[in-house]
């Protein structure tokens, strides 16, 4: 991935964050701790200070940078899950790796930190199918938000929202919703950059 991509997918990603935060949190309400939006928000704007103030000279430096912003800055889970898909897109980076393989060591390493499988109602639920999709050129926004909405079908099985069982249908996962934001804002900047 360009230098210059990377920048504008993460300028993308802080904008949507910052403008869905409420919805974000509200999402995490009835599952969680009703901080999802709050805390993205503050790591996706200390990601943007980090990016503004700082050159960097190649993307895996930039990812780097990235993630230490999302571990030190985001709490609840999704600073470490954050965190560890941004370093393990970085280390795919070092080895020049293309966007798929990007994402899917980014994957490797939120399964590795969060024991998630598909279908436990958590953002790997987004992230397979879409890292699936792309590399079949079959991304699509709609697509994402399809996978995002058919959260709310599924009991949760990890983190706080699993304590309440059946009872967390009905909900998508705000987690699912932020990286639906994540995906959006990466196919917009690769459309750019076409």
């Amino acid at each position: 991935m360009k230098l210059q991509t990377a920048q504008e997918w993460m300028q993308r990603f802080d904008q949507k964050i910052q403008a869905k935060k409420d919805l974000l949190s509200e999402l995490d309400s009835p599952i969680g701790d009703g901080d999802h939006g709050s805390n993205m928000a503050r790591g996706m704007q200390a990601v943007l200070n980090t990016l503004k103030t700082s050159s960097y000279p190649t993307t895996a430096e930039l990812f780097q940078a990235v993630s230490m912003q999302l571990l030190s800055k985001v709490g609840g889970a999704s600073g470490p899950l954050y965190g560890s898909a941004f370093m393990g897109i970085m280390k795919a980076q070092q080895n020049q790796a293309n966007t798929v393989d990007s994402l899917m060591a980014g994957l490797e390493l939120i399964q590795k930190r969060g024991k998630a499988v598909q279908g436990e109602k958590t953002m790997v639920d987004v992230w397979i199918p879409f890292i699936s999709d792309l590399k079949d050129q079959t991304a699509s926004p709609e697509k994402i938000w399809a996978y995002v909405k058919a959260t709310k079908d599924i009991p949760a099985k990890k983190g706080r929202a699993s304590y309440l069982g059946e009872r967390s249908i009905g909900h998508i996962d705000p987690g699912a919703y932020s990286s639906g934001l994540l995906f959006e804002a990466l196919l917009e900047t690769e459309k750019a950059y076409d």
